[in-house]
């Protein structure tokens, strides 16, 4: 299984990934170098949540999850 973290999800779905996670955007998919340390820390932790989350879900058809916060 994969989860796929990725800003674009449109094309996340026509290539066919299972799980996908929306990312903040495409050029810092796993962060966000304009907040504060501790607040970007915050943020690539719940996308690595969201992305595990992800992985342990059953999946019958693609899924889009709700962006991390």
């Amino acid at each position: 299984s994969t989860a796929h973290v990725c800003a674009i999800t449109a094309v996340a779905l026509m290539v066919g990934s299972n799980r996908i996670i929306p990312a903040p955007s495409v050029t810092h998919p796993m962060g966000n170098p304009d907040l504060d340390p501790k607040a970007e820390k915050a943020l690539r932790r719940a996308i690595i949540n969201k992305a595990l989350e992800a992985l342990q879900t059953e999946l019958q058809e693609q899924m889009l999850f709700a962006r991390p916060v």
